[in-house]
């Protein structure tokens, strides 16, 4: 299953940068990190289990963020728990997973993942496309 980005596709297997895209809008998420986190995997696994996103998805949760839910995979979404910075653990999952596609908006993070031959799409491409699959009030 694929999905297209402006005329090209994002390969299968999605690796998730938690922190940079539930930072990406201004929701209150700093004062609930895990709640936070706890929303967003429920989110993702919604829109896996929908068919509005690929049906294998790693998430990096860092910080007090990996409070918000455990390690694991359900409906097609691993998480991984950072045990340092997420953006190491972010970087050797996508060299483990050669061809995947890791959302974030950090350049460096970005630069990393594309040297071992991941594709990288931004916040916004991923939160649109959970956008439409929720249907809980804003």
């Amino acid at each position: 299953m694929t999905a297209l980005v402006r005329d090209r596709e994002v390969r299968t297997l999605l690796v998730v940068d938690a922190a940079n895209v539930i930072g990406s809008r201004p929701t209150g998420w700093w004062r609930d990190r895990p709640g936070a986190a706890r929303a967003f995997t429920a989110q993702l696994r919604a829109a896996v289990r929908s068919g509005a996103l690929a049906d294998a998805m790693i998430v990096v949760l860092e910080g007090q963020s990996r409070r918000g839910a455990d390690e694991g995979t359900t409906d097609g979404v691993e998480v991984v728990h950072a045990p340092g910075e997420g953006d190491d653990t972010i970087a050797a999952v996508a060299a483990e997973h050669c061809g995947c596609t890791v959302v974030t908006a950090d350049r460096a993070l970005a630069d990393r993942a594309r040297a071992v031959g991941a594709d990288v799409v931004g916040p916004t491409w991923l939160l649109e496309r959970l956008d439409d699959t929720d249907d809980t009030p804003r």
